[in-house]
């Protein structure tokens, strides 16, 4: 059995408080994606963050005391700016570069308006300034991971989908196997099933830096959280990291649900080998030290490795404030990111 227990949490500010997008509208700190680079955490909003000097997408030492947010540095290169929607992070599998997706979740067939929700994004570690994108469209001047796109398409099946999780996990071919997390699928934005699904290819790193794949995108991984025991609400998959100090897999899963007119959000945090990963078998559930569940009362929508027994969880609570137990306030600024570093550990079954 795998236990989690909280070591710290608290809010980070990603941006200066009340600051206002180009509408006058208060902008809101919503984290959806998170990486360590060993010193680092590499974090983005899947909303704009407004201003020259700014981008959704940021990084912040990691110290022993926890997340330092004044020294917090935004990734102004044009690319990173220009990509919309931030879901997940990851690291290759060597852990020499870093990947970024965004969710993928909308285009215009008539137009390139919405080519910046399709990126997929990778840059050699600690030098986001030689960031490329990845798989993009062939033709001069359309911006995007057009090509990857219609990779996904045909894995995926669906008109409608959205990308939610990444990883890199050693491979059979090249220099590992890529791996997406599916949390909706359906025939449009407005109708559609949460999953929990993960289709990947494997890749190579190529001369340039860059990623290309080496075979057909393809459905690796799929299983439903909400016949398990314990877990009270329709969720879809919301994150992936892979630990390379156990060769495991961990799987966020998250929910926004009304209940009787109340608002009810929260995740899961689930578990399982990459032996166990080839073979389709269930994920467990990792619990809290009294052996339930562990059901995070934030959105948790970005999970980070941070050392051997260490995770680091942040949330996207979209426009709810409340802080519950990760503050002794009430509520956070907009500007605040809310997050929890957990100790994980492995108990004898009984």
């Amino acid at each position: 059995m795998t236990r989690a227990s909280i070591l710290q949490q608290g809010t980070i500010h990603c941006f200066p408080a009340g600051l206002r997008d180009a509408k006058g509208e208060l902008v809101n700190a919503e984290v959806s994606a998170v990486a360590f680079d060993g010193e680092r955490l590499l974090m983005a909003s899947d909303k704009p963050i407004p201003g020259e000097e700014r981008s959704a997408c940021f990084a912040l030492p990691m110290t022993d005391a926890g997340p330092d947010d004044s020294k917090l540095a935004y990734y102004t290169q044009p690319l990173i700016k220009q990509a919309v929607k931030y879901e997940d992070f990851a690291l290759s599998a060597d852990g020499r570069h870093v990947l970024a997706t965004t969710g993928f979740d909308r285009l215009d067939a008539d137009s390139n308006a919405l080519n910046d929700y399709n990126h997929l994004l990778i840059w050699p570690l600690g030098k986001p300034d030689d960031v490329q994108v990845v798989d993009p469209d062939p033709r001069d001047g359309v911006e995007g991971s057009l090509e990857l796109r219609g990779k996904l398409n045909g894995a995926i099946g669906f008109p409608y989908y959205k990308i939610e999780g990444l990883a890199a996990i050693p491979g059979e071919r090249g220099d590992g196997l890529l791996l997406f997390g599916v949390r909706e699928q359906g025939q449009a934005h407005d109708d559609f099933e949460y999953v929990s699904r993960v289709i990947g290819a494997h890749y190579q790193i190529t001369a340039n830096g860059n990623l290309e794949f080496l075979d057909e995108m393809r459905e690796f991984y799929a299983f439903d959280p909400d016949s398990v025991d314990g877990v009270r609400f329709e969720c879809g998959l919301s994150s992936l990291e892979y630990d390379p100090y156990h060769a495991r897999l961990y799987l966020l899963t998250s929910f926004e649900n009304e209940v009787d007119g109340e608002e009810y959000i929260g995740g899961y945090l689930w578990q399982m080998s990459l032996e166990d990963f080839r073979a389709r078998r269930a994920p467990e559930l990792v619990t809290n030290p009294e052996g339930q569940p562990l059901e995070f009362e934030h959105k948790a929508e970005g999970l980070a490795v941070l050392d051997h027994d260490r995770l680091f969880v942040a949330y996207d609570n979209d426009r709810n404030l409340e802080l519950g137990s990760v503050d002794e306030r009430d509520e956070r600024h907009a500007c605040e990111a809310p997050y929890t570093i957990l100790e994980i550990s492995a108990s004898p079954a009984s």
